[in-house]
């Protein structure tokens, strides 16, 4: 079962972010983000100018309007952040239900005694049986269990954890389901792995990404250079009111000037962008991706090179058996036979595919006589499985063997058999094909091949394709020989393939494609894929793998599916063009109602009797009054948040096409978009205003 999929904007988010909106009424909240401080100061002091001027004020109704939409504006922008969070902090919950006080079997030399799991250190070794809730995390030294991971990763299907291999970290608050295991305790207090996961997915240790920081530089000097603008006004209405004898002071206010800088300044993205941050980690989340930090989401979305490894990432990672290739003068049945009798004992992927490709062309079953029939099973050392076949006397009267091409050609001619040459061709004919051949020999003869076939994953050409459309190159690197590696990298339809790869080989790879300016990621789940991880840009470590693994990747794959990382390349992208969409959107909105306000104020400035003044012919929406232009401006400025947020959340659709084309698609929807939007917008609300009266309500 797979962790819920519900949207983001549900009745209780909803509520929870409005009340936490009102929480952030703080400076010490407010100043974290530059842009929305100066709207915020905005609110403080339009505030204090209409209580100071009260008793001055023939009819106060706008000043108090333009008040209360600028303290929107604010908690607009507070709900906006609060909402991304909120499902975040809902997932979190749900974790730190599992996270709740437990117990360890602590050992003390060969002796357990129970203590309470916050009491465990570093270095710790604890005992865990059937039905144990793991108290840390750690890494298994001595044993081998299911463990039941369904507490993090959603999924209900138990997993093998073994020691010394590349499946031997475990995560606390996961359960042993039987068997018993010895774990060596890797994290410190507050630091484990649940830990990190319910800070990071609460945003507590969200830390702004350089690209981030680098925008809010950019916003906050645009924040400047309106408020020197907007200061420079009053300058110009006072100089130019007295050059054409006429009298400003009624429009040219204090409140008005801080409406019109607070619609001027970049409001839009500023009150959106740690909303956009937040929600490219959720969507991580949601994929079972934890990733350590907003960099690396960012860097995924920037990287033009994927290593890949082809068992588990290509490849499906089990072998399956596809033809049978018996030896002149046998048929194919008669052969099937056999290698289906010399696998029944082999408990590999591998071996049970032979079973189930016997019974699927010839009905065969699996009912051998137990009684008349020695099964040896599959073997690393021997690299073959077969089933010796008794007489009443319990002597052998026949062997069948199955097994690696050069493991049964050992084991007949030790025999006193020969090789027959002419399989050499179907041989080589397998492996240039991507396959792997096996034998079967029936006492010291070889009786036939059995086809084994590395089945590329559905779609996963498709998949290549579309990253190769938006200018990311993918790179197979595997241990096989360059033969079956070359047929597989065809078949898959990666740009490019490194055969009979060493891990150190992994390293130096990454090294040399970043020397060329290229950014690189990859995935790895064992402790030798630990520098390459740490080396890459961004490292995806599987949570099967070693601690040192997940400490060196920049995100864990809670499913360890290597593919995956096809994901977090598209979560990366998305992220970063939302961003740069909405950012269009905001500046393009900011220059339109500059164009829409400013010639409303001044549009009876140097005007002679009947007729406007000059600069009311740019009035192009022919906007009713000044203080109806103002208000329409600040209202579409405070719902425009509002209404960008499920798209900041959700995030702009993917397309795999070239940076050039997604700049010129995004130009014109959200860059001519945000242009016309307030046009249209403030109009409409300028004609609601005025057909309303809202102006003297009071």
């Amino acid at each position: 079962m797979k962790r819920s999929k519900k949207g983001i904007l549900t009745a209780n988010t909803i509520w929870e972010a409005f009340k936490d909106s009102f929480m952030k009424l703080t400076p010490q909240v407010q100043f974290r983000n530059p842009v929305m401080f100066v709207t915020y100061v905005g609110a403080i002091l339009a505030t204090l100018f209409l209580f100071i001027g009260w008793h001055h004020k023939a009819n106060p109704a706008f000043d108090i309007q333009i008040s209360l939409w600028l303290w929107f504006t604010v908690l607009f922008a507070n709900f906006a952040g609060s909402i991304a969070e909120s499902r975040g902090k809902a997932q979190a919950e749900s974790l730190k239900r599992v996270h709740t006080e437990n117990f360890a079997r602590k050992l003390f030399g060969k002796t357990e005694k129970r203590v309470s799991a916050t009491e465990l250190e570093c270095g710790d070794f604890v005992v865990c049986e059937a039905g144990d809730m793991i108290p840390a995390d750690g890494e298994v030294v001595e044993g081998i269990a299911t463990v039941d991971e369904s507490a993090i990763t959603g999924e209900s299907t138990s997993v093998i954890r073994e020691s010394g291999g590349d499946r031997s970290a475990v995560t606390g608050g996961t359960r042993v389901v039987n068997d018993r295991i010895m774990i060596r305790i890797t994290s410190h207090k507050g630091q484990t792995f649940l830990d990190r996961m319910i800070s990071l997915i609460e945003g507590a240790k969200r830390q702004k990404t350089p690209n981030e920081i680098a925008l809010n530089i950019v916003l906050s000097a645009l924040t400047i250079i309106f408020i020197l603008t907007t200061l420079s006004l009053k300058f110009f209405a006072d100089y130019s009111a007295a050059a054409a004898r006429q009298d400003l002071s009624h429009i040219v206010t204090c409140t008005v000037l801080i409406a019109l800088l607070v619609c001027l300044i970049p409001t839009t993205i500023s009150a959106l962008l740690s909303a956009v941050g937040i929600a490219g980690m959720d969507r991580l989340v949601q994929k079972n991706v934890l990733a350590k930090s907003g960099r690396a989401v960012e860097a995924a979305g920037d990287i033009d090179l994927l290593i890949l490894d082809k068992t588990g990432t290509i490849t499906i990672g089990n072998r399956t058996a596809s033809e049978f290739i018996p030896v002149k003068g046998l048929s194919e049945k008669s052969f099937a036979e056999m290698a289906h009798d010399a696998s029944l004992s082999d408990e590999t992927p591998e071996g049970r595919s032979i079973v189930f490709l016997a019974k699927a062309k010839f009905g065969f079953s699996s009912s051998t006589d137990q009684m008349q029939s020695v099964f040896i099973p599959f073997s690393a050392q021997t690299k073959m499985s077969g089933v010796n076949f008794m007489n009443d006397q319990q002597q052998v009267v026949r062997m069948i063997q199955k097994g690696a091409v050069e493991a049964i050609q050992a084991y007949v001619v030790k025999l006193g058999g020969t090789y027959p040459d002419y399989l050499d061709d179907a041989i080589v004919s397998i492996a240039n094909n991507g396959g792997t051949p096996l034998l079967v020999a029936e006492g010291n003869k070889v009786v036939g091949l059995i086809h084994l076939k590395d089945i590329i994953k559905a779609g996963i050409k498709g998949r290549f394709a579309e990253l190769r459309k938006a200018g990311i190159r993918t790179l197979m690197m595997t241990g096989d020989n360059p033969l079956t590696a070359g047929a597989i990298a065809a078949e898959a339809g990666v740009d490019d393939f490194v055969a009979q790869a060493l891990p150190e080989a992994k390293l130096q790879r990454i090294r040399d494609e970043q020397k060329k300016g290229h950014l690189v990621a990859m995935t790895g789940d064992g402790t030798n894929d630990a520098p390459a991880l740490a080396q890459a840009d961004v490292g995806v470590a599987m949570n099967t793998g070693t601690q040192a693994c997940r400490d060196a990747g920049d995100m864990v794959d809670l499913d360890s599916d290597p593919t995956k990382l096809l994901d977090i390349v598209e979560i990366g992208k998305q992220l970063l063009i939302t961003r740069g969409a909405l950012t269009t959107f905001s500046i393009a909105n900011d220059v339109a109602k500059y164009f829409a306000i400013i010639p409303a104020i001044f549009g009876s400035l140097y005007a002679q009797t009947g007729e406007p003044g000059p600069l009311n012919y740019l009035n192009i929406m022919n906007l009713n009054s000044p203080q109806s232009a103002i208000l329409s401006a600040v209202i579409f400025n405070a719902l425009i948040i509002i209404a960008l947020i499920p798209l900041s959340l959700k995030g702009v659709t993917y397309h795999p096409k070239p940076t050039e084309q997604l700049l010129r698609r995004h130009l014109f929807i959200y860059g001519l978009g945000g242009f016309v939007a307030p046009f249209i917008g403030i109009k409409l609300l300028d004609l609601v205003i005025n057909k309303l009266g809202v102006l003297h309500v009071l």
